[in-house]
C-alpha cells in the first residue's frame, strides 16, 4: 500500500492510500480520486516524505489524539452544513431524482437526501455519482 498527500484545484489537502503506483494513475486518470472536500476530480501529488520504520514504537500523545478527533468531528460537521446550506432536499425520492438528473429528465442541481443501500448500489452500478453524507457527529458541547 502507498499513501499519497494529494490536493485539488482548490487546495484542499487529503490523503489516500493506494494498492500501487500504478493504481493511482489509472484512478486518477479515470477521474475516480476526488477531493472529500469540494468533490474536484482535478488532484494532484503533494511531496511527502517517506515513512522510515523505527525500532521503537509510539502511540500519539493523548493530547493529538483528541485533537485529531476533534478536527475529523469538525470537518464532519462542516461538509454536512455545507450540503444542507447549498444542495436541494428531496427526501426519500433521492435515487429516482439523482437518476432523472443523470439522465437529463430534471434540471441539473446539487441535490441530498436518504436512500437505501440497495438504491445507492444501483446509482453506482450504473454510473450516476453519489455519495454518502457524513452523519452528525455529536455536539462537544452535549459529549460527557
Amino acid at each position: 500500500m502507498i499513501r499519497y498527500a494529494l490536493s485539488c484545484d482548490h487546495d484542499h489537502g487529503f490523503e489516500a492510500w493506494f494498492a500501487s503506483s500504478n493504481d493511482y494513475d489509472d484512478q486518477a486518470a479515470r477521474g475516480l480520486v476526488e477531493c472529500p472536500f469540494c468533490g474536484s476530480t482535478a488532484i494532484r501529488k503533494q511531496v511527502l516524505a517517506p515513512s522510515v520504520a523505527g525500532t521503537k514504537k509510539t502511540a500519539p500523545a493523548p493530547d493529538t489524539a483528541k485533537q485529531m478527533r476533534e478536527m475529523m468531528m469538525q470537518a464532519a460537521r462542516e461538509v454536512r452544513d455545507h450540503v444542507e446550506q447549498n444542495f436541494d432536499y428531496v427526501g426519500d425520492a433521492f435515487a429516482r431524482e439523482a437518476r432523472d438528473i443523470h439522465e437529463g429528465r430534471s434540471e441539473k442541481r446539487e441535490i441530498y437526501g436518504e436512500a437505501t443501500p440497495a438504491d445507492v448500489k444501483k446509482l453506482k452500478d450504473d454510473g450516476v455519482p453519489c455519495a454518502a453524507l457524513p452523519s452528525l457527529p455529536p455536539d462537544p458541547k452535549k459529549a460527557n
